[in-house]
């Protein structure tokens, strides 16, 4: 099991990211024969390459036409195959250890330009109210559209306390936005915690990274000390969360699954990218520290969106096959393929998709997804869902099919004429709505103290008041019904 941990510690299951370094493209080659060089191809190429050198209107750098020609070739395999130059390549070392300047922006490019993902939380970005599908079309006073992915991201970084202006454009918006943010060290904090009621436990957990197995534990660790040693339900929060490292995934599954069990497994085409990474207390070293004695069998839901991408859908999808946890939200992104990093020359690399992940029950996540036990949207915007918004693995061009078959999850286009509405959107009431809270001199409480973006607020999170209903439900029939190793009983939903 050690052997397997070091051999996936660089790999990196998310949206925008996708690691295993390697020891470069040599050792690989010598795993697999090659087919013999396809010579009028190639010399298509070289004719281009002279043509280009000899009558371009200004003289082209040798080293930007290999670059732009290898970037290229990758870019059109599939969204998540890339040429690392060793500034994004130093980018994507840096961004998993949780620690980096910038903005706080998860990003990819689409149409030439740079389309956000995901705004990390407690960055200048998220604070700043950027979404995940915002498109930047302006850094400064540059346009976008013809930079090359890290180029943007160079633009966005910058000494810490600097100013830089996005111009974005968004759905439902007639003309760009403006933002002005000052550039910070960004240190994520992957993991939050609260208790929603007495007994009910509450972990957001936003990216995966190296020490967030950890945090997860320590989290669930103070939930249960704050209700005295024991708790009725746990709600894992991993809506818009991009993904992140596969031993984080392997491990926040493991913290809730007993030992040996299948999480997850690849399968590809080189040789040993096709492996089997079952659930092992090695993913999370406590020093002798136990868990919570009842970790493994408490009631527990998993809230997804379609921003749960990657690594959050590895995990909702063995907790799922396992019956370990009734998983509530929306179908999530489906990005269902594994990312090898190979080094290239002395400080450079390339991004391969290699292999595709599978579940615990052999259930292909690519172009689909994890669908929910129980399917609860965010809200309604004039009929058309919020995850109407969203972009899909399967909505992005070159993406991998599933490879068994079927429809691929693409976002419903909104309907004919309908207006692209302000994203102001107001969820449905429950169908036997609470009365509405008086104090002690028969007035209504007031609501909480106004909500930084992307916090979380119980009374007007609508997915979260069904997710604690569910879990309810959960701690109800969990108390009537025997609870089996490793699973806990659950009510039987139909949508």
């Amino acid at each position: 099991m050690q052997a397997n941990m070091q051999k996936i510690s660089w790999l990196v299951a998310g949206t925008g990211l996708g690691i295993l370094l390697t020891a470069g493209a040599t050792a690989l080659a010598e795993k697999q024969a090659l087919s013999p060089l396809p010579i009028n191809e190639l010399r298509a190429f070289t004719d281009v390459y002279a043509r280009i050198k000899q009558d371009y209107v200004e003289p082209v750098d040798d080293k930007k036409l290999i670059n732009e020609a290898i970037n290229g070739m990758l870019t059109g395999l599939d969204p998540h195959s890339a040429y690392l130059d060793p500034e994004a390549f130093k980018d994507l070392r840096v961004n998993t250890s949780g620690e980096f300047g910038g903005l706080g922006l998860e990003v990819n490019l689409e149409d030439g330009l740079v389309r956000v993902i995901s705004p990390i939380e407690d960055t200048p970005a998220f604070m700043a109210g950027i979404k995940a599908g915002d498109y930047i079309m302006k850094i400064d006073e540059a346009p976008v559209r013809g930079l090359s992915l890290s180029d943007a991201v160079a633009k966005m970084r910058g000494k810490p306390n600097t100013p830089v202006v996005l111009t974005v454009l968004r759905k439902g918006e007639t003309k760009p936005l403006v933002f002005t943010l000052k550039r910070a060290v960004i240190k994520v904090q992957s993991v939050k915690s609260r208790m929603l009621e007495a007994g009910y436990g509450y972990v957001r957990l936003a990216q995966f990274q190296d020490r967030s197995t950890e945090d997860v534990a320590r989290a669930l660790e103070g939930l249960y000390k704050e209700n005295k040693g024991s708790l009725k339900g746990v709600i894992l929060d991993l809506r818009n969360d991009p993904g992140g490292v596969l031993t984080g995934a392997i491990g926040v599954s493991s913290l809730f699954l007993p030992d040996n069990v299948l999480v997850v497994s690849t399968t590809g085409r080189a040789p040993g990218s096709s492996e089997k990474f079952n659930s092992s207390s090695e993913f999370f070293p406590r020093d002798g520290k136990p868990l919570p004695k009842d970790i493994k069998t408490v009631p527990l839901v998993v809230l997804v969106n379609a921003g749960s991408a990657s690594a959050s859908e590895i995990v909702a999808g063995a907790l799922q096959d396992h019956k370990r946890a009734v998983v509530v939200g929306t179908q999530t992104f489906g990005k269902g393929s594994v990312q090898t990093i190979i080094n290239v020359g002395k400080d450079s690399a390339i991004k391969l998709t290699t292999a595709r992940y599978f579940t615990p029950n052999g259930r292909s996540i690519q172009a689909k997804g994890i669908v929910p036990d129980i399917e609860v949207e965010e809200a309604t915007l004039n009929g058309v869902t919020g995850d109407a918004f969203r972009v899909r693995e399967a909505d992005l061009d070159h993406h991998l099919s599933n490879p068994q078959g079927g429809d691929e999850t693409k976002t419903a286009p909104a309907k004919q004429g309908q207006p692209e509405a302000k994203l102001a959107p107001q969820p449905a009431a429950p169908a036997k709505a609470k009365p509405e809270a008086l104090d002690k001199d028969g007035k209504p409480v007031k609501d909480e103290e106004p909500l930084r973006p992307g916090e979380i607020s119980l009374k007007k999170d609508y997915q979260l008041q069904q997710a604690l209903n569910v879990l309810k439900v959960q701690q109800i029939v969990s108390r009537t019904t025997p609870v089996s190793e490793g699973g806990v009983a659950v009510a039987t939903t139909t949508k």
